[in-house]
């Protein structure tokens, strides 16, 4: 039995639709696939090139005595720079020197800067752990108040 148009009507659809257009005309898929793949490849360079630039500031600002961290979760200050091999000697704690490459080094360590905190006055005596009855007590809201300010707080969400 041969398959014909007639027996089966939409094979011929389907294989009008299939056949490129007429006059060699370019798709606008196509189009659109050759822009998709040219803005990832842009893209792609970009965020490369951003990379490339903050790596080389943080390795701008290596010196020696900076608290830095290392990829691999090490903190240590830097003793000394070795740029012709790309080294750097870090000092763990004191006497501890590790060598490690200098790409290695990811983030430079902010020191907070120490502020002396004022302490609290504490009485020798009990005296501030007990109520002033001179002093005026905070106002209550009976419960009637807190339902209807809850109610109403719920009602500002919506």
């Amino acid at each position: 039995m041969q398959v014909t148009e007639r027996n089966f009507p939409l094979f011929g659809n389907i294989s009008a639709q299939a056949q490129p257009p007429a006059g060699g005309g370019i798709d606008i898929m196509t189009i659109l696939l050759f822009v998709m793949l040219g803005l990832f490849v842009f893209m792609m360079f970009r965020r490369n090139k951003k990379s490339q630039q903050q790596a080389a500031t943080l390795q701008s600002k290596f010196a020696p005595g900076i608290e830095v961290m290392t990829s691999f979760g090490l903190f240590g200050r830097i003793v000394s720079i070795d740029d012709v091999e790309n080294k750097i000697v870090l000092e763990l704690s004191p006497g501890n020197l590790a060598t490690v490459h200098r790409q290695a080094v990811t983030k430079i360590v902010e020191q907070a800067v120490e502020t002396p905190e004022e302490s609290p006055v504490v009485p020798d005596d009990a005296s501030s752990l007990t109520r002033d009855e001179t002093t005026a007590a905070a106002p209550t809201e009976t419960p009637e108040e807190t339902i209807k300010r809850l109610n109403d707080e719920g009602k500002k969400d919506n």
